[in-house]
């Protein structure tokens, strides 16, 4: 279920009888990418690399593949030395399935659709808009010609730093990580707005726009998008199903540097290897 969306993955972990196991489903469902995460890895996997070379479609392969490895062994890790006990059984009774009518699939593509809209159409332009304005103006509300000296430039040059081991230690790219807490879908859009470059460019242009990012760096990015802490729904999901606050911010804490060291792995190894 993660991979349709966390909050309902993490939603989805009250059917397990165990606390224990229950909360090591938790700590390691936001591993899978969910759909707002799947328009980026497109994105970026289309921009660096062919998208109808095997290159690419190996790529996103892979880090779909890597998502589904790391959540066994961040499992297996949290059970051996974190959270130890006894594994359980598990059993659960399937209803019988039956073919749906075409009615029942139209009115479910409807429901899904009408929530993207309402979604697109409320926070991610809100959001949109507000990013404009942080971009625009400086402290002083004073418009800026250059976003470098903006409110958001001026925030992500603080951060920046701290992801240069990880490769992508421009403040565009750092600011887009933290709109991407509002709603994963709003990290395409921060790039087009940071980088300047229009959603319907061709992936050259994107590229070329994009002169912080290398192919290496860019799948390190993947790599972070991939594993850091899910949206806003998610994570208050993750405080209600958790029960203490304690193991809510370790669970943030813990996506946050299980995403930042491996990224960072990627990075120095691959830097080393090319």
């Amino acid at each position: 279920m993660g991979f349709g969306c966390n909050a309902c993955g993490v939603t989805g972990c009250r059917i397990i009888d165990s606390p224990r196991e229950r909360l090591i489903a938790i700590l390691t469902n936001s591993f899978a990418p969910c759909n707002g995460r799947f328009p980026l890895l497109i994105f970026l996997c289309a921009v660096f690399f062919d998208a109808g070379s095997a290159g690419g479609a190996l790529l996103l392969t892979s880090v779909i593949a890597g998502s589904v490895l790391l959540t066994l062994a961040a499992s297996r890790l949290l059970s051996a030395f974190f959270l130890r006990g006894l594994p359980s059984s598990f059993v659960l009774e399937l209803p019988p399935y039956r073919l749906p009518s075409f009615s029942n699939v139209m009115r479910h593509v409807w429901l899904k659709v009408k929530g993207f809209l309402v979604k697109a159409g409320t926070l991610i332009l809100f959001m949109s808009i507000l990013l404009w304005l942080l971009q625009s103006f400086d402290f002083s509300l004073t418009m800026v010609d250059d976003p470098a000296h903006s409110m958001l430039g001026a925030i992500g040059a603080a951060i920046a730093p701290l992801f240069r081991p990880c490769g992508f230690g421009a403040w565009q790219a750092v600011v887009a990580l933290l709109t991407g807490l509002i709603a994963k879908e709003m990290l395409v859009t921060s790039l087009s707005m940071f980088y300047g470059f229009p959603l319907t460019a061709t992936g050259g242009m994107v590229a070329a726009a994009m002169t912080g990012f290398t192919p290496l760096s860019a799948f390190s990015y993947l790599v972070f998008i991939l594993l850091y802490v899910p949206c806003v729904a998610a994570v208050s999901t993750l405080f209600r199903e958790m029960g203490s606050k304690k193991l809510a911010f370790f669970s943030i804490g813990w996506q946050i540097a299980c995403a930042y060291v491996l990224s960072m792995l990627v990075y120095q190894v691959g830097s080393l290897l090319l």
